[in-house]
């Protein structure tokens, strides 16, 4: 068997497999190494190695287990018969927990890092201790004599944990006298009983178990269903185009009526109900309408003593952009999304509400977890559906069954749901434009919805009970117009707007003519208009505008009519907008402050009133400072590394570990103050003229230790230029970083 160490084996690896090995565990680039022996011990840390098993499928975790189980953390194991299975299989497994240098050796002696033991948790390999009165027992005869509802209790202890808490361990029975499963397994000595109120499976059990259900260490089939990409597509344009709309519809409702912000953050029960009635979608719905919103910066909450939530200047460059556009900012922000809507709404283990908008939902790992569901949809061949959210949350279950935590399954639903409400998932496939997003980015899916979506019409459908029919998506100047004289009674693949005496009240306030909106509706329809629908137009814009109200910001007033004539017919009231009301009163819509300022330049002596009529100073106490309302940050996406960098890594690692090998003369070091340097300067001046290899050691950019093997050539300017001995690429090392230097001895 072989006694290699994990330095040694790593050096005898070439530059593609350490490169690949930082790529799957990134966390060993940072810090840069200086060389191999440091990639080592950092790859037997523990918290590294249980990020790295994180990662790891449940078969690789079984060979991983039964090399624990072997002592491979303590001397070489060989590979073969470690499990009863397939030996391409098992050395598959193997080579990946030796390409992320969780192992390493020749399948005849095979080692483990030692912190693989402790990364296993309390029960390495999920096995329990070992019982003294199985040592001599044929275990799996004891197991063919148990019944359905044992065999249950001793597999999901196989298979998990192998402790679990229960009352029936407060005594052992004669197995005569045993009831439930716990006390017949603890009668036949297949449990051990750790105290009144806890069991554990011995050691020889696990494994007998887990012999037996070899099939669980296959991975779980997954059913699905074949559509075409067109079709998907559609579908998921049809569901954008409805998110769409509720999205608009929220960013008006709270610019009218902003939310209020719970004491505790978050959004209150009220505020969601009332969403839920407004639009006519579930709580699960507007809780993930609200959690867009401000993943999106549509929305934020104010700074105030009773703040809300309301729509930020983010959310008026939303409703100017294409339908298009507009999906593609809200399908980006969910994807980075560090939060889980799923949660709102639901209660913690304290029964504490779980509030939409609060920090109880905020969770820094569901962009991965996120983003790990949806990568599983796109490896499917495009248009092709999965046909259970179930099967698939148990696919990623057994494919890495120490990620998510308590909620894993739950994730999985959650992201279905949610993508498909966005048009990223449409008939349990990933969409056209969800593939680009996923493979691209935003803008090209983008261009990929705009594709999708249907073409815009230009016409609707007037019914005789006053109804207008939208037979498909309406163009947006189209759609606003109708917005404005009609509302929406039914929204799907086709709008059903009710024209009403308010809505058309509404058209006309925002300065629509009756002759306008007869116009509309006459160019626009592909149906007679009904005769009740211009009566109606006409006797509404009969009555309207009768009463009239404006807004004035400044007044002015005088008991004398004359001055007040006076100043309306002197040439700075134009620039004022003066405007006479009555013989002794005048108005402005400008600031109070600024009329006095220019009447007084005008030669008039106007003073400044309040409500009550007296006199006050309007003079400015101070500079006032408006800010901006912060824009929520978003976490970046798991971001591919850098093939180039991973190369450079591995470069000087290289140059670090021949360094570390080279024989060499005593070195001379400079002091604190720089007492020395002439030494390592003229060290360097007598390699440059000798044409000798040096050894530097020296402070990285990066703040890390780290030594080179240099053949000198050039020394100035602070800088010493060199070549690798193994390569002709030149090097530039600044003198001052130089903390050592010595001659090499060949």
């Amino acid at each position: 068997m072989s006694s290699t160490t994990l330095t040694d084996w790593l050096r005898a690896r070439d530059d593609e497999a350490l490169a690949e090995v930082l790529r799957l565990r990134p966390d060993l680039a940072t810090p840069r190494p200086a060389d191999t022996t440091v990639l080592a011990t950092r790859a037997g840390t523990r918290a590294s190695v249980a990020r790295a098993a994180e990662g790891l499928d449940t078969f690789t975790l079984a060979v991983l287990d039964a090399l624990l189980t072997a002592g491979a953390d303590r001397q070489p194991v060989p590979l073969d018969g470690l499990l009863d299975v397939p030996p391409e299989r098992l050395r598959e497994a193997a080579d990946t927990l030796r390409g992320m240098i969780l192992a390493w050796g020749d399948d005849d002696g095979i080692s483990l890092v030692p912190a693989a033991r402790e990364a296993g948790g309390l029960y390495p390999g999920g096995l329990g201790r070992s019982s003294p009165s199985l040592t001599d027992v044929d275990v799996s005869v004891l197991l063919a004599e148990i019944e359905d509802d044992e065999r249950k209790v001793v597999t999901a202890l196989a298979h998990g944990q192998p402790v679990g808490r229960t009352k029936d361990a407060a005594e052992i029975l004669p197995l005569a006298d045993a009831r439930t499963p716990i006390q017949r397994l603890l009668a036949r000595g297949l449990l051990v009983r750790v105290d009144a109120q806890t069991v554990e499976l011995p050691r020889e059990v696990g494994l007998a178990v887990r012999r037996e259900r070899v099939g669980a260490l296959t991975e779980p089939t997954l059913h699905t269903t074949a559509h075409k990409q067109s079709t998907v597509d559609a579908t998921a344009a049809s569901e954008t185009l409805e998110v769409l709309r509720h999205m608009e519809a929220l960013i008006h409702m709270w610019s009218d009526d902003p939310a209020t912000t719970l004491k505790s953050g978050g959004l209150g029960v009220r505020d969601v109900r009332r969403l839920t009635k407004a639009l006519d979608i579930s709580e699960r719905q507007a809780t993930l309408l609200a959690e867009l919103a401000f993943g999106a910066s549509l929305i934020a909450e104010t700074d105030t003593v009773i703040p809300e939530w309301i729509p930020t200047n983010h959310a008026d460059l939303w409703l100017a952009a294409s339908p298009a556009n507009r999906w593609a900012t809200l399908a980006a922000a969910w994807l980075d999304l560090p939060r889980l809507p799923g949660l709102g709404g639901l209660r913690d283990g304290k029964d504490k509400l779980l509030a939409p908008l609060s920090e109880d939902l905020r969770r820094p790992v569901a962009p991965l977890e996120r983003l790990r569901v949806l990568t599983a949809l796109a490896d499917l061949k495009p248009g092709t559906g999965i046909a259970s959210p179930d099967e698939l949350a148990a696919l990623l279950a057994w494919r890495a069954p120490r990620r998510g935590g308590r909620l894993r399954d739950e994730i999985v639903r959650w992201t279905l749901t949610e993508a498909s409400a966005l048009g990223i998932v449409a008939l349990g496939a990933v969409s056209g434009p969800g593939r680009a997003l996923l493979d691209e980015g935003a803008a090209a899916a983008a261009k990929r919805m705009a594709e999708a979506m249907p073409e815009p019409i230009d016409h609707f459908l007037v019914q005789a009970d006053l109804t207008v029919v939208a037979p498909g998506v309406l163009e947006p100047h189209l759609a606003a117009q109708v917005g404005e004289v009609a509302d929406v009674e039914s929204a799907g693949s086709a709008t059903v707007y009710r024209v009403s005496e308010t809505s058309i009240r509404r058209a006309l306030d925002v300065g629509r003519t009756a002759s306008d909106l007869h116009e509309l509706f006459r160019l626009r329809s592909r149906t007679p208009i009904p005769q009740s629908l211009t009566y109606l137009i006409d006797d509404v814009a009969r009555r309207h505008g009768r009463l009239r109200g404006g807004a004035a910001t400044s007044f002015l007033r005088c008991d004398d009519p004359a001055l007040v004539a006076e100043v309306a017919a002197h040439p700075v009231a134009a620039s004022l907008r003066l405007r006479r009301i009555a013989p002794t009163v005048l108005i402005s819509p400008l600031p109070l402050l600024e009329i006095l300022d220019e009447l007084r330049a005008a030669g008039f002596a106007p003073a400044a009133e309040d409500v009550d009529g007296q006199v006050v100073d309007l003079r400015p106490t101070g500079r006032r400072v408006q800010t901006a309302a912060r824009a929520l940050r978003r976490p970046a996406g798991t971001r591919v590394a850098d093939p180039e960098q991973l190369a450079e890594i591995v470069r000087s690692m290289r140059a670090g570990d021949r360094a570390a090998e080279s024989r060499r003369s005593r070195p001379v070091s400079p002091s604190s103050g720089g007492a020395n340097l002439a030494e390592v300067m003229a060290l360097l001046k007598t390699a440059i003229q000798d044409g000798s290899k040096v050894w530097i050691g020296m402070v990285d950019g990066h703040g890390s230790a780290v030594q080179r093997v240099l053949i000198p050539v050039r020394l100035g300017g602070g800088v010493v230029e060199g070549h690798d001995p193994t390569g002709d690429d030149l090097h530039r090392l600044p003198v001052h970083r130089i903390t050592s230097a010595a001659l090499v001895e060949e």
